[in-house]
């Protein structure tokens, strides 16, 4: 058979990932199984997959390393002609020196009781070979501060991790990063929960550092958007198993897997609004993978064949393959093109504002955030709030709600004036307006069970009886597209998408009007998101709900809202139904021109 992961070019590659296996320790269930790739120098490679994929997996074991209970079993990673899963003795040298690691949360990355300058020269105290010389450390600090676009790099030196924006601390983490000159460089979603000015920026350093010192890379992500941006090459996984690979243009005009086919149709596009499709089902766990192809069960291509042991790589083009019995059929389906426009017109009109903001003011201590905001709610329709982090928006929409208290101006919902102070609101207020936070890992108390969660609000706020209590719990859980028998599960037994879900019926459950949703997908998978996105549509038309969406994803923007507003500083800068398809600031243009397309990668 034709080896189809070889590499398109005659040039060696730097990394080499050949028939990787990683295993639960102490058992045979496998984790990762059967993975191989190459990547070569100055090349930026996509590794995508949802949530329990194994692709942060596969990106730690190029380091030689995993998490508590695995063990790597079988395979080879050569860098460079050397395999790092034999160099045991060499691995604290071989990191940061050869091999750099960029983490998705630098605030849990770096440590909050050293300055930026400290932890950047440890790098090299750790690293004595690749040390410059005498005199010279400091002179490549400022050189990989400057190179990560870092302004004021003598301010940046003498701050603390805490006294930077997210962005200037994922800056930091590049050039720490790149500050050793690795040969490889595997970055682990850095830029989710970045807005889209700063991962543009990001992402532009990436790519020009790669190419300027050809230093191959691996970029985990599940955002295949940001992953056509920037890489060349692509892998797609699933359970554990590499399901396709090849050049991000072939992959993504002609997806040859199904699943591969389903992240793409689940991808907001800024370009036009159209219906989000996620795909049913969750993928199978170590220990308990169905036989023949994994992805079977959540199939819509699937064949009697298909339980006839796990498919061998089909070769579709030049570098291109795929795991699957019918890839050649699936890649003349059209991928994108036929997914249905939004339709808004089962929207009901009302002419009235719902909720009235005039003239907000609001600050944190002496510093003021918002300035002079005046915003009008319409029933019945989606407001997107958006803007770059630090603009304003999350304050916003925690006023909105009395969680932020130290504000000024006017606020009425349907003409009845709501108190600065949460403490001061009637209950009728409060149930009225419901909140629905970003992170679900962090907004459902651990301990109590998802009924008691969701019959807590109706506790708290009505009057009504036991048993309709517990008939509206099983009501919002179904409404919410889960069944009854969640009441009794805790949230530590749910997935992200299963979570989030719960937090949207424990909202719904005392009927509110207006629902306020603070970035609700930012931590999802592609097809949760799009799962959340049209439940939360599905919701707005059936219940005549008016929602108020933070967000700092403007494909999601053109995928549900209504009207949109942009904020500045704390100002706002646009507002209106026509926002995203006729920008009148030069600030929105640029927003816009920011947000990555995976319609242009997906051209053939």
């Amino acid at each position: 058979m034709t080896d189809v992961h070889a590499p398109a070019a005659s040039v060696a590659p730097l990394l080499t990932v050949d028939s990787l296996r990683i295993v639960v320790t102490g058992t045979r269930n496998d984790v990762v199984d059967e993975v191989s790739f190459t990547v070569r120098a100055g090349e930026v490679m996509g590794l995508v997959g949802e949530s329990g994929s194994g692709k942060t997996t596969v990106a730690l074991a190029l380091m030689g390393h995993t998490r508590r209970g695995l063990t790597i079993d079988a395979g080879k990673v050569l860098l460079a002609g050397d395999d790092i899963l034999v160099a045991k003795t060499d691995l604290r040298e071989l990191r940061g020196a050869s091999v750099s690691y960029v983490a998705q949360d630098p605030v849990s990355a770096l440590n909050p009781a050293l300055k930026v300058g400290t932890q950047l020269r440890e790098i090299f105290d750790a690293h004595p070979d690749v040390r410059p010389p005498e005199g010279g450390v400091d002179g490549r600090i400022a050189e990989v501060l400057t190179d990560v676009r870092l302004d004021s790099v003598d301010a940046v030196l003498q701050s603390y991790p805490h006294q930077l924006s997210g962005g200037q601390q994922q800056r930091v983490m590049l050039g720490m990063a790149f500050a050793c000159r690795p040969k490889l460089i595997v970055l682990d979603e850095p830029t989710t929960g970045l807005d889209v000015t700063t991962q543009r920026h990001i992402l532009e350093t990436i790519r020009t550092l790669c190419g300027r010192y050809q230093v191959g890379a691996v970029y985990v992500s599940h955002d295949l958007a940001v992953v056509a941006d920037i890489a060349s090459s692509i892998g797609i996984m699933y359970a554990g198993r590499l399901i396709e690979y090849g050049p991000v243009g072939a992959a993504f005009s002609a997806p040859a897997h199904p699943y591969t086919r389903g992240l793409l149709r689940a991808i907001p596009d800024p370009t036009r609004a159209h219906v989000l499709e996620g795909m049913e089902g969750q993928p199978p766990r170590p220990g308990s993978r169905p036989n023949g192809c994994f992805f079977a069960p959540r199939c819509q291509f699937t064949q009697a064949s298909c339980q006839e042991g796990f498919p061998l790589p089909v070769a579709i083009g030049s570098g291109h393959w795929a795991r699957c019995r019918r890839a050649e059929e699936i890649t003349l389906l059209p991928s994108l093109g036929e997914l249905p426009e939004r339709d808004h017109s089962g929207k009901r009109e009302g002419i009235a504002a719902l909720l009235e903001v005039k003239d907000l003011d609001a600050q944190y201590g002496e510093k003021p955030v918002l300035h002079d905001v005046s915003v009008d709610v319409r029933p019945h329709r989606c407001l997107a709030v958006v803007g770059e982090s630090g603009a304003g928006k999350t304050t916003f929409a925690r006023c909105l709600v009395g969680l932020h208290s130290r504000w000024t101006g006017e606020m009425a919902f349907e003409g009845e004036q709501l108190s600065s102070d949460r403490r001061k609101r009637s209950r009728e207020q409060i149930r009225r307006m419901q909140y629905i936070f970003q992170n679900p890992y962090t907004s459902l108390n651990p301990r109590k069970t998802v009924g008691q969660l969701i019959d807590q609000p109706l506790r708290e706020l009505t009057e009504i009886g036991g048993t309709e209590r517990r008939q509206r719990v099983v009501a919002a859980l179904e409404e919410a597209a889960l069944s009854a028998s969640y009441a009794t599960r805790y949230p530590d037994q749910l997935s992200g998408g299963e979570r989030q879900r719960v937090a949207i019926a424990r909202a719904l459950v005392v009927e509110p009007e207006l629902l306020i949703c603070d970035e609700v997908t930012s931590a999802l998978d592609v097809s949760v998101q799009a799962a959340i996105v049209e439940l939360l549509h599905r919701l707005q038309v059936t219940r005549g709900l008016t929602l108020v969406l933070i967000t700092h994803n403007l494909a999601l923007v053109r995928s549900i809202a209504d009207d949109v507003v942009i904020l500045r500083d704390g100002r706002v800068v646009e507002h209106g139904q026509t926002v995203l398809d006729n920008p009148q600031s030069e600030y929105a243009v640029q927003l816009l021109a920011d947000v990555p397309s995976l319609s242009l990668a997906a051209r053939p």
